[in-house]
């Protein structure tokens, strides 16, 4: 007798809460609440204030205008989300948007400053070997 298979229902995603607080809850919270709510590394540098630059930064997100900026250092905060943002990342701006998932790491952990390098064949005269191959 051949087994049935259980159908399952498709699965909701659960709606998205950092250490227990939905995205609502944080929008809501000031800046020092959900600094508290950080990793150690981001709680002492919310703790001891934003840059210049920084708080410049934040005033332009709340503007809410599709931003460019070096500032790789920023932490996102729950403000932030859904805006987009260019992230220089040494030669280009990577432009990606903010999402629920993003709170608390810093913008510089999605622009990355290494590429991948795929090297050729080498070319005549790279090696002693090549000299002594037949030019066509």
């Amino acid at each position: 007798m051949a087994k049935r298979r259980k159908v399952e229902a498709p699965r909701r995603k659960e709606e998205f809460s950092y250490r227990g607080h939905s995205v609502e809850e944080l929008k809501d919270m000031d800046l020092d609440t959900v600094a508290q709510l950080f990793p150690a590394r981001q709680r002492r540098k919310l703790k001891r204030e934003l840059t210049e630059d920084q708080k410049k930064l934040l005033q332009k997100i709340r503007a809410g205008k599709t931003i460019r900026t070096h500032q790789r250092d920023m932490i996102v905060l729950p403000e932030m989300i859904g805006t987009s943002i260019g992230v220089h990342d040494g030669k280009t701006f990577t432009i990606f948007e903010i999402m629920p998932e993003m709170i608390g790491h810093y913008l510089g952990e999605y622009a990355l400053t290494r590429r991948r390098v795929s090297h050729g064949g080498p070319g005549v005269g790279a090696t002693r070997s090549s000299r002594y191959v037949p030019l066509k």
